[in-house]
């Protein structure tokens, strides 16, 4: 059963390049949180040279100041805070609280330090793979 991707969200968006993937594979829309301003200028020009302008927008604010303000829906989240934050799952797990996900529709990925134990769950997110490769680990969340 492959994700309902009608809506993504990219958190820590970086250089969008995951979100960017979504959109390739056929999602409506990705909205991308990156606090950096210069990541958020890559972003933009990304989206312009892979034609998905039209499909993405992006928030030039904190992952914890957008959930504040982004609204409806969301079928997948992509998350990949910095390795070192802290706050990181804090923030997660107020997602999972929150109206912009539902449990059963909503899919999280998250990646983190192959260093790094994945929490068996964030808020009702339960953990059902995770795959390291080398430094980094992709874990998924149903």
């Amino acid at each position: 059963m492959g994700a309902d991707l009608s809506r993504v969200l990219d958190l820590y968006a970086g250089s969008g390049a995951l979100g960017i993937e979504a959109l390739s594979r056929g999602a409506g829309t990705c909205e991308f949180v990156e606090q950096d301003r210069a990541a958020c200028a890559i972003i933009r020009q990304n989206l312009e040279v892979t034609g998905f302008q039209g499909q993405g927008q992006v928030h030039c604010t904190s992952v914890e100041r957008a959930l504040a303000y982004l609204e409806g829906k969301y079928t997948l989240v992509l998350a990949d805070p910095p390795y070192a934050d802290p706050e990181a799952l804090a923030i997660l797990e107020k997602l999972a609280a929150s109206e912009l996900v539902s449990e059963g529709q909503t899919v999280l990925t998250l990646e983190h330090s192959s260093r790094q134990q994945p929490p068996e769950r964030i808020g009702w997110w339960l953990l059902v793979n995770s795959r390291r490769h080398g430094d980094s680990a992709v874990s998924l969340y149903r």
